[in-house]
């Protein structure tokens, strides 16, 4: 699946164009490596999103199309620092 699409389906960011600007601003890391918009995400990958108050990072658990908000948060899990 395309990262900006995984961002905006497991909700940890609210919308998909969003989602496209930070990959494209170099804001978000797929294993420590810059991901553009359209990088892949595979099961087990690493994701770090950079914000102007921190970081956070999440490893991917599931890969699904769509879901609802109550399972949203089962997609990933957040990594401590």
């Amino acid at each position: 699946m395309r990262l900006d699409k995984y961002l905006k389906v497991s909700r940890l960011i609210k919308r998909r164009t969003i989602a496209n600007e930070v990959c494209s601003a170099g804001r978000v890391l797929i294993n420590d490596r810059t991901a553009k918009p359209a990088s892949r995400v595979e099961v087990g990958d690493v994701i770090t999103l950079i914000f102007a108050s921190g970081q956070t990072k999440v490893r991917v658990l599931k890969i699904q199309t769509s879901s609802r908000k109550d399972l949203a948060a089962e997609m990933y899990e957040i990594l401590p620092e």
